[in-house]
């Protein structure tokens, strides 16, 4: 049975798409729980967006009325937070769950702005909350199928479980040891024990290991329940009606492959770095990306093959760089 979350705050970062993000806003105006504050990173810091979070805040209060103050004595349910820079979704993530945690959130639903929630969303994750701390609801894809999510990451390999099973079963949830922030929900108590999201990571990788870190400190979980779906269409390559493997930029397949460079050094600190391995599923991850130029992006390949050897190269620094310190737990 559905239950009233207690400070949930729902945590979106933007960057230069206001027409997702009007899609967004509307369907956040049909949830049927309103939810304790609304955060809105915008990582352009752009006029434009600053006038929509107004309209938006005005139409929330309209809805639902403002609620009880926070740290800041604010009694709104919208805050929109402009960056100084563009620190991609990693940065913006973790601006955005420090200031809903420095507002004293309980709970965070950390979503893009290429989403659109569904009415029930908030309702459907507050039944698991009783019995879990990280829970990563369903979602559909653009053209309403549903959206598979490799929620079994392996780390020996540093690489996400491709044939790890879609069904669900009878008990609705499935355990998982990642998260994805296109929709992941996670408590108070999770940021405390693990800190921030790293915002050194940029793009990519970021949300993988934030999932990896809680992993060790709760049990998270994949449910069935559909809490979201895309709104922003994108070019794939479809596997057998199976898996999808869909279009990205040069600027991505760089940090896929810098980023593991910080992977490596989480899992060094945990104790779960095996190096052969490791370099086995880096290996991998870079014959995978160079199908996806192939198959996906050919326009790219001049450009993009380059970027996955810079962004290699670069790992490699990271992995022996004697400064790097883990982000701190915040208790």
């Amino acid at each position: 049975m559905a239950q009233t979350l207690n400070k949930a705050a729902i945590v979106v970062v933007t960057y230069k798409r206001q027409e997702l993000l009007a899609q967004l806003f509307d369907s956040i105006l049909q949830l049927t729980q309103a939810p304790w504050r609304i955060v809105i990173v915008d990582n352009e810091h752009s006029a434009d967006t600053a006038a929509m979070v107004q309209q938006f805040s005005n139409r929330v209060t309209s809805r639902w009325g403002k609620t009880i103050i926070d740290a800041s004595g604010n009694q709104e349910r919208v805050v929109y937070s402009p960056q100084d820079h563009n620190g991609g979704g990693a940065g913006g993530f973790s601006a955005g769950v420090k200031q809903a945690y420095n507002l004293g959130a309980h709970w965070f639903w950390v979503m893009d702005d290429d989403v659109a929630v569904e009415p029930k969303g908030l309702d459907l994750l507050s039944q698991w909350t009783d019995r879990y701390q990280v829970i990563q609801g369903s979602r559909l894809d653009y053209d309403g199928g549903p959206f598979y999510w490799q929620y079994h990451f392996m780390t020996s390999l540093g690489i996400p479980d491709p044939i790890a099973p879609a069904a669900f079963g009878p008990s609705g949830r499935k355990t998982m040891n990642t998260m994805c922030f296109e929709g992941a929900f996670f408590s108070r108590q999770i940021v405390e024990k693990i800190g921030l999201p790293d915002p050194r990571f940029f793009i990519y990788w970021d949300d993988t290991i934030y999932g990896y870190l809680a992993s060790k400190v709760t049990q998270p979980v994949v449910v069935a329940d559909v809490v979201m779906r895309r709104t922003r269409e994108i070019g794939n390559w479809d596997i057998a009606g199976l898996r999808q493997l869909n279009s990205t930029s040069d600027m991505n397949r760089y940090h896929i492959m810098r980023n593991r460079g910080y992977m490596a050094r989480y899992f060094m600190m945990h104790g779960d770095y095996r190096p052969v391995m490791f370099a086995v599923g880096t290996a991998a991850t870079a014959i995978k990306e160079f199908i996806r130029l192939l198959a996906v992006d050919r326009k790219s390949i001049i450009s993009g093959i380059p970027q996955l050897f810079h962004g290699w190269l670069d790992s490699r620094k990271l992995m022996h760089d004697p400064e790097w310190k883990p982000m701190p737990a915040l208790k």
